[in-house]
């Protein structure tokens, strides 16, 4: 009787970390606790700042007379600077934002992404509605500047004109992101960017407003990205509604018509 050698087991395949995929479901929810997480955490230090506000915190007063006097010092020996900020400050104030997210909400629904649609509607109306309803509890006036470049209306914390920004920006990222190349990701990273801290450094410069209310409009509009984006995952995630019954087989086994 012929005696075999010893056998070995064929090791199984290595799965590199590229072949690893996380279920739907866990992904899902990865998603929507890091939209919870990233908004919590934009809010604590919102909540901060409103109440470094309340209390006329010393530093934090220095700190926006020292930057909005030296901008709007700069700004009155510079009328070209002013044409500028101006511009760019009223092409991209909260209603032509607007006015943007409604053409690109009929952009969505025109290619099926209702439901994409319809959180950007959500975020921008939530996030533009907080503005005045902030400002008034808050009364916090705006900078009285000897020699002002620019005026505006109502009250100042947080800035209405960053919070838009920053929830238009939030908006370009999500709806564009996901589907762009390498190029076109880096041209949407820009492009927001730009939107949002210039958007917001243009109302220093003009000395309508304070630093730390463009940063409050900035946290506060990244924190409405977040949670609407949390709150969309959960709508996304959401059962559909219980398909009908398949039609009975006729006495051939075909369907019946």
């Amino acid at each position: 009787m012929s005696s075999s050698g010893p056998r070995t087991l064929a090791a199984p395949p290595r799965s590199s970390w590229r072949d690893r995929r996380l279920h739907p479901d866990h992904a899902r929810g990865l998603r929507l606790t890091l939209a919870v997480g990233a908004a919590f955490l934009v809010v604590v230090p919102f909540t901060l700042l409103a109440v470094l506000v309340l209390g006329d915190w010393p530093p934090l007063h220095r700190m926006d007379t020292g930057v909005t006097g030296a901008l709007a010092g700069h700004a009155a020996d510079h009328p070209g600077w002013v044409r500028l900020m101006t511009t760019w400050t009223d092409v991209f104030a909260p209603m032509p934002l607007r006015l943007g997210a409604l053409v690109l909400v009929l952009w969505l629904v025109r290619r099926g992404a209702r439901q994409l649609a319809v959180w950007v509607a959500v975020t921008m109306a939530a996030g533009g509605l907080l503005s005045p309803l902030l400002k008034l509890l808050f009364g916090r006036p705006r900078p009285d500047l000897p020699d002002p470049v620019a005026e505006a209306p109502g009250l100042a914390f947080p800035s209405g004109h960053s919070l838009n920004a920053a929830l238009a920006a939030g908006v370009l990222l999500v709806v564009f992101l996901p589907h762009a190349g390498p190029v076109a990701r880096r041209m949407v990273w820009t492009a927001a960017l730009l939107l949002a801290l210039v958007t917001g450094f243009s109302r220093v410069a003009l000395g309508v407003h304070w630093t730390s209310d463009v940063l409050a409009g900035w946290l506060l509009g990244t924190a409405v990205v977040a949670a609407t984006a949390a709150a969309f995952t959960v709508w996304r995630a959401a059962p559909p509604g219980r398909p009908a019954p398949p039609p009975s087989p006729g006495p051939t086994g075909s369907t019946s018509g």
